[in-house]
């Protein structure tokens, strides 16, 4: 086998400097698509934040500048700039130009880094098309250009400066973002507003330059998380009006817990280490829990509220309850690439102690809110008895099982879930153009025929009773609460698929509520999809063409030559089987939108105020946006 014989130390190849960051900047960003370009900015502003935490910046100012530059400020100390023992440059060049070089990785520097793998500034360098750093340090204003990661200018005196802090200005470089260089200036205010709520006293300024009335907004939060659990809970009908706080430090790991209950049903727990939201919770989350369930089970007792053999498990006491939990410490292990799991044993004891103090002494001042508390706890672990039996119905050993359930799903042949799908179809007559539409191999129907419950108002029992939310349980093979395993999925596509009006909107997002407040991980996998089926029909002689929004069809009238036959659709039941293959379920020819999880935060204040009980909020909600929204038949 002479193939072999060239491979030698000549083909191993040792990237220097940031040639690695170059090669392979999905390993250190992420991806090169919208959320790595985003990423960069969050690395910066990150450095700024730790320089924060150390204590000596609270001002941190981000810019989006003409032709998506971004300019990134802070009132730190400024980066060093004396001579580097090692590289023999000035520091702030070898944090600039070496990976893995800079304060990040010295104890002594930082107490606490949130930058995703603490090379933060260098990695933005090299994919930057060019990269400038303005220090204010020591009197004298300092500054270096660097381009796609490699030194242009020396480093630069220009001049004395009453200033101190440090000013990043880069542009992302096109060669690696090939999909877009573009800043969302949402995406951009979403994750600001967060790290003001994380980093209490700190100002945050975002600003998008770009057009000469841009936006622009100033974050400050005096209470922190205390003011987040408030901001999240602002739709919801609350069940005490404090928000219960706690914080404390054990050694250099620093707790901080601030939790709320509302009238509802979900809960909304949601952990951080460093500013990072750790998706996956890990030991700071399973602390708090635990806790929470041990304190107010002793409760219950002490005062006599439970009857004989009650107790509280875990999901009765986080019913209606938000809650923050932000954990900072100065060396973090986490589970997976992406930091969605905490995994420091030692966390789980401080949280445990904080939350412990902080909620024994409200519950003992406060005894008309820990009574309510409590009770609706009581409530919940009731239902949850009763749903437990209901839900023995929706268990199910084939899809043929019980509850008239065979007749309702026009199950696939195909067998593995990766390459199943799913379509959930509102009403008979689109059910029965899908039927028969569908390729039986691989592509399942669930038609549903009565009123899907809004789940945002309703309890395990009366979920697990309702016929079309167990038909789609069923269907799913996942199970549900503490049931519910995801690994159990059917189908690695559920594609959702309603009519394009009011009422197939309105279907649409209460399938949503439900999937995002019960079956979250399959909308995390990406298993959730919403169909995009075409909105006209457009016959041109003996052609026929579709067309997906207004529009598209009016841009295809503007090309024609002569008249089109145009046809609306007001309902899928309004195509044959032929038609809804080839323009919504044929996967040469479909678009389907996957549901993600980009901000669970967001998207759970969206569900409380578009399925919740305050009326007004969401009447300003629909007539601020209904100039957005097109193609809806009112």
């Amino acid at each position: 086998m002479d193939e072999h014989r060239n491979y030698d130390s000549n083909n191993i190849q040792i990237l220097e400097g940031l040639e690695a960051v170059k090669k392979r900047p999905g390993m250190f960003i992420g991806s090169t698509g919208p959320r790595g370009l985003h990423h960069l900015v969050w690395e910066i502003v990150d450095n700024a934040v730790d320089e924060a935490l150390a204590g000596y910046a609270d001002e941190i100012e981000a810019r989006i500048l003409e032709g998506e530059i971004v300019e990134v400020t802070d009132n730190g100390r400024g980066i060093p700039v004396d001579t580097h023992s090692k590289s023999g440059q000035p520091a702030v060049e070898t944090i600039m130009t070496t990976l893995h070089a800079g304060g990040k990785f010295d104890n002594d520097s930082y107490k606490v880094s949130g930058g995703l793998h603490g090379v933060g500034a260098s990695v933005v360098n090299a994919l930057s098309e060019w990269f400038e750093v303005e220090i204010h340090r020591d009197g004298t204003e300092y500054f270096q250009r660097y381009e796609k990661g490699l030194t242009q200018t020396p480093l630069e005196e220009r001049g004395p400066t009453n200033k101190t802090g440090t000013k990043i200005t880069f542009k992302p470089d096109p060669d690696v973002f090939v999909e877009s260089t573009v800043y969302d200036f949402e995406t951009l205010r979403l994750r600001i507003q967060q790290m003001a709520f994380l980093n209490k006293g700190i100002t945050f300024r975002l600003s998008d330059e770009r057009t000469a009335d841009g936006p622009s907004v100033s974050y400050h939060y005096e209470g922190g998380i205390r003011e987040y659990v408030e901001y999240l809970n602002k739709n919801k009908e609350l069940l005490h009006e404090n928000v219960i706080y706690a914080e404390g430090q054990q050694g250099e790991v620093y707790v901080e817990v601030a939790l709320q209950y509302n009238n509802g049903f979900t809960q909304n727990l949601f952990p951080f280490t460093n500013n990072i939201h750790n998706i996956e919770g890990g030991t700071h989350e399973e602390g708090f829990k635990a806790t929470l369930t041990r304190i107010l089970n002793n409760y219950g007792r002490e005062q006599g509220i439970f009857r004989k053999d009650e107790s509280l498990v875990g999901e009765d006491t986080r019913e209606g309850l938000t809650a923050i939990i932000s954990v900072k410490h100065p060396d973090p292990q986490f589970e997976g690439q992406t930091k969605g799991k905490l995994g420091n044993t030692e966390v789980r004891r401080v949280v445990s102690k904080v939350l412990s103090e902080g909620l024994e002494r409200y519950l003992l001042e406060n005894p008309g809110d820990a009574k309510t508390i409590v009770e609706k706890a009581l409530l919940a672990s009731r239902a949850r008895v009763a749903a437990k039996k209901a839900r023995e119905a929706t268990r199910r050993k084939s899809p043929l099982d019980g509850l008239g359930f065979a007749s309702k799903l026009a199950d696939c042949r195909e067998k593995d879930p990766a390459k199943a799908e799913l379509y959930i179809v509102e009403g008979d007559s689109a059910g029965g153009s899908a039927k028969q539409g569908r390729d039986s191999a691989f592509q399942a129907i669930l038609p549903l025929r009565g009123k899907v419950l809004n789940v945002e108002k309703a309890r395990m029992d009366k979920i697990v009773a309702n016929k079309e939310i167990v038909s789609m349980i069923q269907a799913f093979g996942t199970g549900i609460g503490e049931d519910f395993n995801p690994d159990l999925i059917r189908y690695h596509k559920i594609v959702i698929m309603t009519d394009a009006d009011v009422d197939g909107a309105h279907i649409r997002t209460l399938l949503l509520t439900f999937l995002f407040r019960h079956m979250q991980p399959l909308i995390e996998r990406g298993y959730v999809y919403i169909a995009q089926p075409p909105l006209y029909k457009m016959k041109i002689g003996k052609n026929v063409e579709y067309a997906f929004t207004e529009e598209e069809m009016e841009a295809r009238q503007r090309e024609l030559t002569k008249r089109a036959d145009i046809q609306r659709y007001k309902g899928l039941g309004e195509m044959n089987p032929k038609q809804l293959w080839e323009t919504t379920m044929n996967p040469e020819n479909r678009t389907l939108l996957k549901v993600s999880l980009e901000d669970a935060l967001e998207a759970d204040q969206l569900f409380s105020m578009l399925m919740g009980d305050d009326v007004a909020r969401r009447k300003g909600f629909i007539q601020e946006n209904a100039a957005y929204v097109k193609d809806l038949d009112i």
